[in-house]
């Protein structure tokens, strides 16, 4: 059966839920190429970095970390800018820059699960109002209903139903999916964190 038929029996619910998926699928698309872009080889670029600042070449040391995209980079240059305030300095510079990036990489997630939880419901919502037309039509016609209006009403139920863990499924997956990328980033920031720390107390002054 083509999807604009299906959409049709679905009812005014199946819009909402046609509008929901997009959001979806625009989310994840949205945060997996942010997080494409934020997750560098932490290590080479760390590497880097310390050959620069063994020159004692602060200034290339910080246009590196600005030519450089992600929360690594830039945890990188929070430490350098901070690296006269001593180890402890350099820690809650690393820290305060860290409360700043989690936040930064988690955004619209909540959104995604949100909808993976409600789609369902959406889903029972246009079901519910399938059985109430099935009813309806029962209720005026008792046992001189047609078929092929009673069948409107379950086509509508089911089709929701469908529709609204067609959408959860997926969307559930790909937040859980995402939630992985972002552990994986972090793990790299905290790594990276460690390694700053002590290459700035190596090469300071």
């Amino acid at each position: 059966m083509l999807l604009p038929k299906l959409i049709t029996l679905g009812g005014p619910v199946m819009w909402i839920l046609l509008i929901t998926s997009a959001i979806a699928i625009a989310v994840f698309i949205e945060r997996l190429l942010h997080y494409h872009r934020a997750q560098i080889h932490s290590m080479e670029f760390i590497e880097g970095i310390r050959n620069v600042l063994r020159q004692s070449n602060v200034v290339e040391a910080i246009s590196i970390c600005d030519a450089t995209p992600g929360p690594v980079a830039r945890l990188v240059k929070a430490a350098i800018l901070n690296r006269d305030a001593g180890r402890e300095g350099v820690r809650e510079a690393l820290e305060e820059a860290g409360l700043m990036e989690v936040p930064r990489l988690e955004e619209k997630l909540n959104l995604l699960a949100t909808i993976a939880q409600i789609a369902p419901l959406i889903g029972l919502f246009g079901t519910t109002l399938g059985m109430i037309d099935t009813f309806a039509v029962v209720s005026e016609n008792g046992l001189y209903a047609e078929t092929q209006a009673l069948a409107l009403g379950v086509w509508k139920s089911l089709i929701c139903t469908a529709a609204g863990l067609g959408i959860a499924i997926p969307s559930y997956a790909a937040y859980n999916y995402l939630v992985s990328r972002v552990n994986s980033i972090v793990l790299d920031m905290e790594k990276a964190s460690t390694e700053i720390v002590n290459i700035v107390s190596e090469t300071k002054g």
